[in-house]
Parts: structure tokens; sequence; C-alpha cells
């Protein structure tokens, strides 16, 4: 059996490879985007006699674009996001949350702000689907994302505790613009992660912007961890902090019921 060769469509020639003396250029220069464009652009000049000009403009910005894809899936690969939903898939009319509050949440000005978000309420009703989809929206603008489960910040504590390197882990969590910790109040808070949460929010206060969602209001933290460390979390977390509480049925029980929860057998 041959091996098949990639036949070019009629009438438009293939793009003739770049010399391996310029290949070899742009490989030590690092623009991996005009690399690969450049023969395209190249020709597709020479047919339409473009002015030099215009061949550095498309191939600058074909790097440029090629760059900003590439920084984009970095961030969203770092934030560790849990399921990958947007604002694409989210419906503003099944929120309790006022359109309004929406709207200004989205424009995340409060990120910017270091402020704080807290989203407390039932299970199912949109909680943890909002935090992703403005996670997401924050990463797409080029801001940096953290997410964690309060489980995963007493692992990260107890990890670092042994070789007295937790304030370290806590200043690496700070890069980034936003911090979304999601969840809190559905399983017991072990010693540990009641404490990688306040170290988390006493680092932050008034530096990072951090959101929470909550099956409690922050005010009832002490029934799931230590008064003193709850008091302690809840003042520093509170003090900048828009709170949002959502109410009414599961919005994952209700399309159950519909059946809009599965796609019907075949």
């Amino acid at each position: 059996m041959t091996a098949t060769t990639e036949v070019p469509a009629l009438g438009v020639p293939a793009s003739p490879p770049l010399p391996a003396d310029l290949d070899a250029v742009l490989r030590r220069l690092r623009l991996p985007h005009i690399r690969r464009h450049a023969p395209e652009v190249i020709a597709t000049a020479k047919a339409q006699r473009w002015d030099p000009a215009e061949v550095l403009r498309a191939l600058l910005a074909e790097e440029a674009t090629g760059r900003d894809r590439a920084s984009l899936a970095t961030r969203r690969a770092a934030a560790g996001f849990p399921t990958g939903k947007t604002f694409d898939a989210w419906d503003e009319s099944v929120s309790s949350i006022p359109a309004p509050t929406q709207q200004a949440l989205r424009t995340l000005e409060w990120v910017h702000r270091k402020e704080n978000l807290v989203v407390c309420g039932p299970s199912g009703t949109g909680k943890t689907f909002l935090l992703e989809a403005l996670g997401q929206q924050a990463v797409e603008q080029g801001l940096k994302v953290s997410w964690f489960t309060l489980e995963d910040l007493g692992v990260l504590l107890r990890s670092h505790r042994a070789d007295d390197t937790v304030t370290k882990a806590i200043a690496k969590i700070l890069r980034a613009d936003l911090i979304i910790v999601d969840d809190i109040g559905l399983l017991p808070v072990a010693t540990d992660a009641a404490e990688g949460l306040y170290r988390l929010v006493d680092a932050a206060y008034e530096k990072r912007a951090i959101a929470i969602s909550s099956n409690l209001h922050p005010a009832g933290f002490d029934e799931l961890m230590p008064k003193t460390i709850a008091t302690a979390t809840v003042d520093r977390l509170l003090h900048h902090a828009h709170v949002c509480q959502t109410s009414g049925d599961s919005v994952r029980l209700s399309q159950a019921l519909a059946g809009q929860g599965v796609k019907p057998l075949a």
C-alpha cells in the first residue's frame, strides 16, 4: 500500500515551504505562528501583489492571534475549572438572582476592585454554574483564575505543613486575580480545610478577589467549623463582599423530572 499525499484543491496551488534558513530563524526567534502561516501568506501576497507592509502586517497579526489563543488555553487549564460551563449555556431567567445583579457581576468590576462574591442558597440553584461562568469570562478577559473546593484547601494545607511551606503555597495561589472556592457547607469541614480557608481569605484580604458558593450563609459557618476560625474568616470575607442568595427548587431536579436531564435512548 503506497502512502497517500494531500492533493491541493483544483485551481489552488500548494504554498511552497519556507526556505530552510528562514524556517530556522523563525524557530530561533520563537515565532511559531508566523512560521506556520508564512507559506500561505507569502503565496497569497505574490498572487495579489500585496504591498510589503501588508505582508508584514498579516504575519504579525497571525502571530498575535496565535499567542492570544495559546495564552487563553494556558490560563483556562491553570484555572482548573470543573466542567467548562460558560455564559453561552446560562439562562438568566432561570436564576433567582435579579437580572441587573447578574449583569453587574458579569462586568467583573468587582474583581478589578478586589472585592469578594458570596453566592449562597439551596443545592441545584445555579451557584456553581454562575461562579464557573464568571471565572471563564475572567479568563477570556486576560485574568488569572484558580478554582478550589474546601477539601482541596485542606489537602494543600496538609501537604505543605510538613515542610513549613504553607505561606509559600498560599502566596502562589494569590498570583491569581480571582480565587473561587466552591461548595462550602455540603460536607462536614475538617480542621485542615477550615484553617486553609481562613489562611486564604486572610492572605487575600484587600489584595485579591475571592468568590465562594455555599449552601449556608456565611453567618452560619460556625455550624461547620470552629467558631473562632469561622468568625475570623467571615469577618474578612464579608467586609468587601457582594452577597447573592439563591432560592427555589433545584434546576437539575426540575430538568430531570421534565425528562431534560438525558437524551432519549435510540
